[in-house]
């Protein structure tokens, strides 16, 4: 029987990690400022993963470190597809998919119609095939919000999560992704761990709102930066 060559030595996570954190500083980024995150909390250091994704040399070198560990023995992947949630996602879903050889697709954010918290779907088409095998794939997790939401819109499909993987983890250590619909625990793999503190916005909790600093949006106007 095959087996899978998914396990990793220290030496060899540790040489990835060392890796990816060189392609965001060569890139630029890595900033340093007062940023309102997409989850809401407030941090004094930023990733803008565009500056890495723009370059389609480094993107692929990235997704290459997913793809080595969800190939078996005999080179076929362990997967028969890829999704990944807009917008940084979809780049990746497309480049680990070709590599793969599988399908890749993307889960939009929708608003609740009754008001309660946005959702992920699968729109234009794509369809995922019960017992399909799908590898969750996205940039930079903080909370883990975004591939949370896209779990309950597999598993409606009959989608089986092989296993959950981003580029940068800055949450703080999470290992899993938990299903807000079913209660079942995914896997989740990171090619690089960032220790980089989060705070509640406020003058209790955050140093750079305590200071009289304004926050900023990165991302979100065409100079990356906006007043949040």
């Amino acid at each position: 029987m095959t087996t899978l060559k998914r396990t990793l030595g220290e030496t060899a996570r540790r040489a990835i990690a060392a890796r990816t954190e060189a392609l965001f500083r060569a890139s630029g980024a890595l900033r340093e400022g007062h940023f309102t995150l997409k989850s809401g909390r407030h941090s004094d250091a930023y990733l803008e993963k565009f500056q890495v994704l723009q370059d389609p040399a480094a993107t692929s070198e990235l997704c290459g470190f997913w793809t080595a560990g969800h190939r078996l023995e005999d080179g076929t992947p362990d997967v028969d597809l890829v999704a990944g949630p807009t917008t940084g996602g979809v780049m990746l879903a497309f480049e680990t998919g070709r590599q793969l050889g599988t399908r890749a697709i993307f889960a939009e954010e929708v608003a609740d119609p009754d008001g309660g918290a946005p959702r992920r779907e699968f729109r234009r088409g794509f369809t995922i095939t019960p017992g399909e095998r799908v590898l969750l794939v996205d940039d930079i997790l903080t909370t883990g919000g975004s591939l949370t939401a896209m779990i309950p819109a597999v598993e409606a499909m009959g989608g089986e999560i092989i296993e959950c993987v981003v580029i940068v983890d800055r949450s703080g250590g999470l290992s899993a992704i938990t299903s807000p619909a079913t209660g079942r625990v995914y896997p989740l793999r990171a090619l690089w761990r960032l220790e980089l503190p989060t705070y509640e916005q406020g003058a209790a909790t955050c140093p750079r709102c305590a200071a009289g600093e304004p926050a900023v949006k990165p991302g979100s106007s065409g100079t990356g930066m906006s007043p949040a």
